[in-house]
C-alpha cells in the first residue's frame, strides 16, 4: 500500500491547502453522482408531463367531435360560435340542448369509471378488476330494477338515487362479507365475496323482469349503456358526488401504491391498510355509482383505462388516476360518436361501442407485455 506520507510529505498533508482540495474533489463526485441520477427522474417527469399533454388535446379533441358530428354535421366555428355567443339558429340549438349535455354525461361517467377501476384494480391487486368486481355496477341495475317495476319511476333523472342505493348497499354487503374471519378484507376475500353478491344480484334482476315483463324493455334500454337522451337536469345531479369521489381516490393515491407492495410492508411505511381500503373502496363506490346510474353499466372503461395508463404513466397512482380520468372521457366520447355515424340515422348505444374499441387496445397492450401485473 502506499503511503501518501512518502509522496506528498507529512507538512503538506497537513496543510490547509490540501484538505481543502481534498474536500473539493469529493464534493465534486458528489455532486456528478448526484447529476448522474437526476436525468432519468426528470426524463420520466417530462415524459409523463408530455403524454398529459397530449391526453388532454385528445380530451378536446373528442369533445369537439361529440360537439359537432351526428346526423346532422355542424362545422367547428358553428359549435364554438353557439357555445360562446349563443345564437337562435337551428345548429345553436342542437349543440347547445342536445349534444352539450351529452357531452357532459360522457365526460363525468367517462372519469369516473375509470378512476373506478384503477382504485379497484389498486385494492384487489386484480389486474382484471373493474367497477363490477364488487357488485357494484349490478347493485346499481337491482336499483334501478325496482324502481321501474314497484316504485313507478321511468325518467333517467328518477333511476339516479335508486342505482346509488343500490350501489351502495351491494358495497356495503361485499365488505362486510369479506371482513369476516380471520384476516379482514384481503384482496382475495374482496373478490370472492364480490363474485356472490354479484351473482345473487343477477338472479334478483332476472327474477323482477321476469315477472314484470312491462319493466323489461325499459330497463333494457338502460341497461344497454347510453348517453343518449340525457339532459342539464342528471348532470346537476350527479356532479357533487363525481366531485366526492375523485377527492377521496386521490387521497388514498400513496396508500395503493403502497398496498402494490404487499401488506407487510405497507404496514411498515406506515399505512393504515385498513382505512385505505375503506376509503378507496368508498370512493369507487361513489364514482360507479356515478357512472352507472347516469350512463348505466358501461363495459371496458374501467377495465381497459387503467391499463392504458400505466403502460402511459407507471404505476405511480398520484398519476396513474389522473391519467385515467384524461383517458377515459376519451374512449366514451369517441366511442358515441362512432356510435352516432355508424349506421345513420340509427345510433348504436356507447355500451356496445366501448367494446368494440376497448377490445384492440387492451390486445395490444397484452401483446406487447406492457400490462402491469
Amino acid at each position: 500500500m502506499i503511503n501518501p506520507r512518502r509522496i506528498y510529505g507529512a507538512d503538506h498533508l497537513a496543510s490547509p491547502n490540501f484538505v481543502a482540495d481534498e474536500r473539493d474533489e469529493r464534493t465534486e463526485a458528489m455532486t456528478a453522482d448526484r447529476a448522474s441520477s437526476r436525468p432519468p427522474r426528470a426524463s420520466l417527469v417530462r415524459r409523463r408531463l408530455g403524454w398529459t399533454a397530449v391526453a388532454v388535446a385528445a380530451l378536446l379533441l373528442a369533445i369537439l367531435l361529440s360537439l359537432a358530428v351526428g346526423s346532422r354535421q355542424i362545422a367547428p366555428s358553428a359549435v364554438l360560435d353557439a357555445l360562446l355567443h349563443g345564437g337562435s339558429s337551428d345548429a345553436a340549438d342542437i349543440v347547445r340542448s342536445l349534444r352539450l349535455p351529452r357531452t357532459l354525461i360522457g365526460l363525468m361517467v367517462g372519469a369516473a369509471l375509470a378512476m373506478a377501476g384503477t382504485v379497484m384494480q389498486g385494492v384487489t391487486r386484480n389486474p382484471i378488476a373493474d367497477p363490477g368486481i364488487l357488485g357494484i355496477s349490478q347493485g346499481a341495475s337491482v336499483g334501478v330494477v325496482l324502481a321501474i317495476a314497484f316504485a313507478g319511476v321511468h325518467t333517467l333523472t328518477g333511476y339516479v338515487w335508486y342505482a346509488f342505493a343500490g350501489a351502495g348497499l351491494a358495497s356495503v354487503a361485499v365488505y362486510a362479507i369479506a371482513t369476516s374471519g380471520r384476516g379482514g378484507a384481503t384482496p382475495v376475500k374482496l373478490a370472492l365475496s364480490g363474485a356472490a353478491i354479484n351473482a345473487l344480484l343477477v338472479s334478483v334482476t332476472t327474477g323482477v323482469l321476469t315477472t314484470k315483463a312491462a319493466a323489461l324493455d325499459e330497463f333494457r334500454f338502460w341497461q344497454i349503456g347510453s348517453l343518449a337522451g340525457r339532459d342539464t337536469a342528471l348532470v346537476g345531479q350527479i356532479w357533487p358526488f363525481l366531485l366526492v369521489g375523485t377527492v377521496l381516490v386521490i387521497a388514498v393515491a400513496r396508500g395503493l401504491d403502497a398496498l402494490a407492495l404487499g401488506e407487510d410492508v405497507a404496514k411498515g411505511l406506515g399505512q393504515n391498510v385498513a382505512a385505505v381500503r375503506i376509503v378507496a373502496a368508498l370512493g369507487a363506490t361513489i364514482l360507479t355509482g356515478v357512472g352507472v346510474a347516469a350512463a348505466g353499466p358501461l363495459a371496458f372503461i374501467g377495465l381497459a383505462v387503467p391499463h392504458i395508463a400505466r403502460a402511459i404513466v407507471g404505476t405511480d397512482h398520484r398519476w396513474v388516476l389522473p391519467m385515467a380520468a384524461l383517458i377515459g372521457p376519451v374512449m366514451l366520447l369517441v366511442s358515441d360518436v362512432v356510435g352516432r355515424i355508424l349506421f345513420p340515422p340509427s345510433e348504436v348505444p356507447a355500451g356496445v361501442m366501448t367494446a368494440l374499441i376497448g377490445v384492440p387496445f387492451l390486445v395490444t397492450l397484452v401483446r406487447r407485455k406492457a400490462v402491469a401485473a
